[in-house]
C-alpha cells in the first residue's frame, strides 16, 4: 500500500507541474497588472514603481517568472499579496480552514442523505418512495446553488429570522455558545452545498445499487438463507460504492466551484471569496496560489479514491 501511494504521488508531480505552468502562463497573458493602482497613484514616484517591478520580476520574460515562482514554491515561498500586503501562504491559511469546514460538512451531509435514500430506493424500485426520491433529486440537481442560497436567505433569515445570512468568524461568545453559533451560521451554506451534491449522488447510488443487486452472486446469497439487510449491506453496498467513490472524487472540483458561489452569497471569509476578490483586484500571486491549492486538493482526493477502491473491493490489487 505504501509503495502504491508513493508511486501515485510521484506520478502526480508531473501533473501538478503541467497544471501550474498552464495556470501561470494564462494568468500572465491575462489583461491587468498587479501594480496598475501604483501607476495611477501620483504619490508613488516612478523610480519606486520601477524598483518594485524589478524586485518582483514583473518585467522579466514569462518563462523566467514561472521558473522563479516554481523555485520559490519549492522553498515554501508562495509570494506576496500586493493588495493585502502580506505573504500569500499566511493569507490562504487564514481562509482555508473555513472553506474546508463548510465543504467537509456539506459532503458529510450529502453522504448521509444520498446513501440511505439511494439504497432504499434501489431496494424498492418504482415504488412511491422511489418516485418521490427521484423527483426531489431531479429538482435539487436542477436548481443552482446561487438560487437555493438566496431562497434560503429569504425564507430562514428575512421571513422567519431564524438564521443569520452573513457568516462571520468574529463571534462574541465563548465555550458551548461559540460552538452553537458557529453551527447556526453554517446551517444554510452547508445545506445549500450538501443538498445540491446529495441530489446527484442519490441518483448515482440508486443506479449503482440496481446494477449490482441483479447479479448472480446476490441471488446465491439470498438462496443460502441470508437476510435482506445482510445481503444489501455486506454483498451489494460494498461493490456498489466503488463507482460512487469515483463520482465523489471527480465532483470535488465542482464542489469547490459551488463553494466559491456559496461563499459570495453568505459572505463566508473562505478561500473562494479570497479568489474572487483577488481576481477583481488583479492580485496575481494570490490567484495563482489559490488555483494551485485547488488543483492539489483534486489530485489528493483522487488518490484517496484509488486507495478506497482496494478497501471496498479486495479483487483490486494496489500494486
Amino acid at each position: 500500500m505504501s509503495q502504491y501511494v508513493l508511486r501515485r504521488l510521484l506520478i502526480a508531480i508531473p501533473s501538478l507541474l503541467g497544471i501550474s505552468a498552464v495556470l501561470f502562463f494564462v494568468l500572465a497573458l491575462a489583461p491587468g497588472d498587479p501594480f496598475s493602482e501604483l501607476a495611477t497613484n501620483p504619490n508613488v514616484p516612478p523610480e519606486v514603481q520601477a524598483a518594485l517591478r524589478a524586485k518582483f520580476g514583473l518585467d522579466d520574460p514569462i518563462y523566467l517568472r514561472y521558473l522563479h515562482w516554481l523555485s520559490a514554491m519549492t522553498h515554501g515561498d508562495w509570494g506576496f499579496s500586493f493588495v493585502s500586503r502580506m505573504n500569500v501562504d499566511t493569507l490562504i491559511l487564514q481562509r482555508l480552514p473555513t472553506t474546508l469546514y463548510v465543504i467537509g460538512s456539506a459532503q458529510i451531509l450529502a453522504l448521509l442523505v444520498a446513501i440511505p435514500v439511494g439504497v432504499y430506493a434501489a431496494t424498492k424500485p418504482y415504488s412511491i418512495f422511489d418516485q418521490v426520491a427521484n423527483t426531489l433529486a431531479f429538482v435539487g440537481f436542477s436548481l443552482p446553488t446561487f438560487f437555493t442560497g438566496i431562497l434560503f436567505i429569504l425564507i430562514f433569515s428575512v421571513t422567519l429570522d431564524w438564521l443569520p445570512f452573513v457568516y462571520t468568524t468574529d463571534i462574541n461568545a465563548t465555550g458551548i455558545r461559540w460552538v452553537l453559533e458557529m453551527i447556526r451560521q453554517a446551517i444554510m451554506p452547508v445545506a445549500v452545498l450538501g443538498l445540491f451534491q446529495a441530489a446527484s449522488m442519490t441518483r448515482f447510488v440508486r443506479s449503482a445499487m440496481l446494477d449490482v443487486i441483479r447479479l448472480d452472486y446476490v441471488t446465491t446469497a439470498r438462496a443460502k438463507g441470508l437476510g435482506q439487510a445482510t445481503v444489501i449491506v455486506k454483498h451489494v453496498m460494498r461493490n456498489a460504492m466503488i463507482p460512487v467513490v469515483t463520482l465523489i472524487a471527480l465532483q470535488m472540483p465542482a464542489v469547490f466551484g459551488g463553494a466559491i458561489v456559496t461563499e459570495q452569497i453568505f459572505r463566508i471569509p473562505g478561500i473562494g471569496s479570497l479568489l474572487i476578490s483577488s481576481i477583481l483586484s488583479n492580485d496575481t500571486p494570490v490567484v495563482m496560489a489559490v488555483t494551485f491549492v485547488f488543483a492539489c486538493l483534486v489530485v489528493l482526493f483522487n488518490l484517496i479514491a484509488d486507495v478506497l477502491y482496494g478497501w471496498l473491493d479486495p479483487r483490486i490489487s494496489l500494486r
